[in-house]
């Protein structure tokens, strides 16, 4: 049975854990702190510090990054003008984008 973490940190640290192939007990040791810490990180029930977040990916050979980039609210606003229309030009509007979507792959797999 295959667990979806229900964090950010969570979901880094499982995916940083499989790759590196090792057991929680393993990274736990590997970045010192418990593996009940790893499991209640993985499972959303505790959120790590960045510096520890940090020190556990480390652990799995990885490395937190962070970058900032200017906001790119586009989505936001298209999906708000989106939510304002009624039903018949939703529709219509969801019509024309999947034969765009449809007509794109078409040309991409020529």
């Amino acid at each position: 049975m295959t667990v979806t973490p229900s964090t950010t940190a969570g979901a880094l640290v499982l995916l940083a854990r499989e790759e590196a192939g090792l057991s929680q007990r393993e990274l736990a040791k590997r970045a010192g702190v418990s593996q009940a810490d790893i499991a209640r990180i993985e499972s959303g029930v505790r959120q790590p510090s960045i510096p520890t977040l940090q020190r556990i990916l480390a652990g799995a050979g990885q490395e937190l990054r962070f970058r900032l980039a200017p906001l790119d609210d586009h989505d936001r606003v298209l999906e708000s003008r989106r939510s304002r229309r009624s039903a018949g030009p939703k529709d219509e509007a969801a019509t024309r984008h999947g034969r765009n979507v449809a007509a794109f792959s078409a040309s991409a797999h020529r």
